[in-house]
């Protein structure tokens, strides 16, 4: 089996090279001229924003399934450059439709909980999206390119993605780890309520339903819902560092360019007893990254 990976420098990109299968043929790209991961010709250099070169990468490659990792995720950006937050978000999902169709690829394509308003969370595969923000709405603009289109898909939607990235990028759960081990007080919000990912559990998530018969959309994130403070005093728990530098606020103090659905989360019953996907709570969730910096 032939898979391409868009984003693969990404920290779910990363994971999903590391974690796949033995008998799968792995491509990624990237805006990288050169990748750490995955020597030539298993790498080449594409943005999928361009038509053409994506149309031309993936005529080349032919692939069964193309996981599209790659996404514009800064959320408050996102109101600044809606150009383009909708390029990477809507027109590169529409233009990597467009070659799968060509060569009978299908697509996997990764979504997030902000296409909803967190008035009443968590949600299932079923709930009806109601974005607040400008990135919110782009991503649902990119699941619909999606719908609208005659090849087979599987939407993976997802929330608050933490894990070890090789390239040192940030993300909530490192951050914070960062923070408290230099003895830097935090602020962290009460009332954001959500599932926690690990991003090897996502990976290897995907890797599970892509070799099954499921299509259309999966809830795949952490099996726990709980508020981001809670989630910041375990993690200083886990990793031995001091609680007492975390201060709680509430999200209204930070003046956020962009709105937040603050009731969200998850519900991953389908991906747990239909998928058989393995998905930790939050504490189990940091154990597992724990071990991997030791």
């Amino acid at each position: 089996m032939r898979v391409l990976i868009t984003g693969c420098h990404g920290l779910l990109g990363q994971k999903l090279v590391a974690l796949a299968p033995d008998h799968v043929d792995i491509f990624g790209i990237d805006l990288q001229e050169e990748s750490p991961i995955l020597p030539p010709p298993s790498f080449s250099k594409c943005d999928i924003t361009d038509r053409q070169q994506a149309l031309e990468l993936v005529l080349k490659l032919a692939p069964d399934w193309i996981i599209n990792a790659a996404a514009y995720t800064n959320v408050d950006g996102a109101e600044k450059e809606r150009r383009l937050c909708w390029k990477v978000n809507v027109d590169a999902v529409e233009n990597l439709a467009y070659a799968a169709r060509k060569v009978h690829s299908k697509i996997v394509h990764i979504s997030t909980d902000y296409i909803f308003d967190g008035k009443d969370g968590p949600y299932d595969e079923n709930a009806v999206p109601n974005p607040l923000g400008y990135y919110g709405r782009s991503k649902l603009a990119g699941e619909k390119a999606l719908f609208a289109s005659p090849i087979e898909y599987i939407i993976i939607r997802t929330m608050i993605l933490y894990g070890k990235n090789i390239f040192g990028n940030a993300n909530f759960v490192t951050w914070l780890i960062e923070k408290l081990k230099q003895q830097q007080p935090v602020t962290i919000v009460t009332d954001q309520i959500g599932n926690t990912t690990l991003a090897d559990e996502l990976a290897g998530g995907i890797w599970k339903v892509i070799g099954s018969d499921y299509r259309g959309v999966l809830n795949i994130a952490g099996r726990e819902i709980l508020d981001r403070l809670t989630f910041a005093r375990q993690i200083a728990q886990v990793f031995e560092l001091d609680e007492s530098l975390i201060t709680p606020i509430t999200t209204n103090v930070l003046n956020q360019a962009a709105p937040r659905p603050l009731n969200s989360g998850l519900l991953v019953d389908k991906a747990i007893n239909e998928c058989n996907i393995e998905l930790s709570n939050a504490k189990e969730g940091l154990v597992k990254l724990k071990e991997q910096f030791n």
